[in-house]
């Protein structure tokens, strides 16, 4: 008998909206994650010890655990601290660095996480890596899908601007990501999982042609969602392909060879992905996502974000050697350095026009 449906991993439930934080305590009893209230609450000692203090009185059977950074140690440290307390689940309340480190964590000893982001400045909240710096640089680590998702728009608003822009070059990078995963499969007979880029491709185009600025609620609502679909998207594939193509790899690439100097991760992503765009010879696409990040205030040239036209060739030029095994449009051209300087000289007069 042929198999009809596949089962999704994805959160039992995903909370966006003003004020989501309010009733946390009721959300996890209502949805039996902690009906008891048992939690292990990993924060930051910045923004997070300020929403300890707001939330610890509706939360009386938490224990708070204050994490350092976003290395591996921390995780594991963090891990170790909470494997000591009897728990229901593991809340990771912060940005980045503070929902991977507890995702880690959960993992490591077991328990479900709840992924409470306190900014929208990348698609890792709601997927199933953990991305932890370690003594190599810096790993991908697996783990579980979060059981919850919960995002405050009316927090995600106080944070600084610059995350929300990171978000949406992040999210509008998904788009050049999934033209890379189709050309995989065409030149290398990759397969391609359709449901996974439908997923990625729809959250990136539901940013890009939204017509609201960061200050909307109904944009950030739309790129919250965009970026827990990418997530989930990156667990239906079983990797990261639907958000990660040659847009990628050209941040990995500025991030190892500038380690001092690169951008935010969205930043970047957002320029990869426009320039690899360029380099498919979609230039209506291209041109609408330089105009959109422009609206929003990212950069679409390296200049705009401290780097040379030369260093930007360099890192185009290294970055396959950032995924080995991973095809996109930089493996499919295998330009070489002239080449390469031509085709952003090019990119830098339409962008320009």
């Amino acid at each position: 008998m042929p198999v009809l449906t596949r089962l999704i991993p994805s959160p039992v439930v995903v909370d966006i909206n003003a004020g989501a934080l309010d009733d946390l305590a009721g959300l996890l009893a209502d949805q039996r994650i902690s009906a008891s209230g048992k939690l292990a609450i990993a924060i930051s000692g910045g923004s997070g010890a300020r929403l300890r203090e707001r939330l610890a009185p509706a939360l009386p059977g938490a224990e708070w655990y204050e994490v350092g950074g976003g290395t591996l140690d921390d995780a594991i440290k963090l891990a170790d601290a909470m494997k000591k307390g009897h728990f229901d689940a593991v809340v990771g309340l912060g940005g980045g660095k503070i929902i991977d480190c507890a995702k880690f964590a959960a993992a490591r000893i077991g328990l479900p996480l709840v992924a409470v982001a306190t900014n929208l400045s990348h698609d890792g909240l709601c997927s199933p890596v953990a991305t932890l710096d370690n003594d190599a640089g810096r790993g991908s680590y697996g783990v579980p899908n979060p059981i919850a998702v919960v995002i405050d728009l009316d927090i995600i608003r106080e944070a600084p601007v610059r995350f929300v822009r990171s978000g949406i070059g992040d999210a509008i990078s998904n788009i050049s990501a999934v033209a890379d995963w189709e050309l995989a499969h065409r030149e290398t007979g990759e397969t391609i999982d359709g449901l996974a880029a439908a997923m990625a491709r729809q959250a990136g185009e539901a940013v890009l042609r939204h017509p609201g600025g960061v200050g909307d609620d109904s944009f950030l609502q739309v790129l919250a969602e965009g970026l827990v679909l990418t997530g989930i998207s990156m667990s239906v594939a079983g990797d990261s392909r639907p958000a990660s193509g040659a847009c990628h790899e050209i941040n990995h690439a500025l991030d190892i060879l500038f380690p001092k100097r690169a951008a935010s991760h969205g930043e970047q992503c957002g320029l990869g992905a426009a320039f690899a765009t360029h380099l498919r010879g979609d230039k209506e696409t291209r041109d609408l996502m330089v105009e959109v990040l422009r609206r929003h205030g990212l950069p679409v040239t390296p200049g705009e974000i401290g780097f040379t036209d030369e260093e930007f060739v360099q890192a185009v030029e290294y970055a396959p050697k950032t995924r080995p095994g991973r095809y996109t449009i930089l493996e499919h051209l295998d330009l070489s350095t002239d080449q390469i300087r031509d085709a952003y000289a090019d990119y830098a007069q339409a962008v320009s026009s």
